[in-house]
């Protein structure tokens, strides 16, 4: 089934969470934390200001997104859970390039 959108809401498909802590402990399903970033799966065509026209979103698909702890509303399409929830909820894209820069400047930090 193909879902479409409406509006500015946007379809979400959550990260996967480790299924093992930092120590080694394997966490069962009912006691994972659920990951608060996903990928973008669909987005509507946008809202519409007071005139009528059409403002665009900013996200799109494919865009890796962080998003905040009880944003949304659980759905299930096609026997997948995912999320909908309009793109205000949404609180930034993840660039990966940049996150590796980050990443490397904390292990320089903590080998120093």
């Amino acid at each position: 089934m193909k879902f479409r959108p409406l509006h500015d809401r946007v379809v979400i498909r959550r990260a996967e969470s480790d299924t093992k802590s930092k120590g080694g402990i394997i966490i069962p399903d009912n006691a994972k934390e659920k990951p608060q970033e996903g990928e973008v799966i669909a987005v509507g065509p946008g809202a519409r200001d007071e005139n009528g026209a059409l403002i665009a979103l900013d996200v799109k698909h494919g865009d890796l997104i962080l998003f905040g702890k009880w944003s949304g509303t659980e759905v299930k399409i096609d026997g997948e859970d995912l999320l909908i929830m309009k793109e205000a909820d949404i609180m930034g894209i993840i660039d990966k390039g940049e996150m590796g820069g980050l990443e490397k400047t904390a292990a320089a930090k903590k080998a120093a």
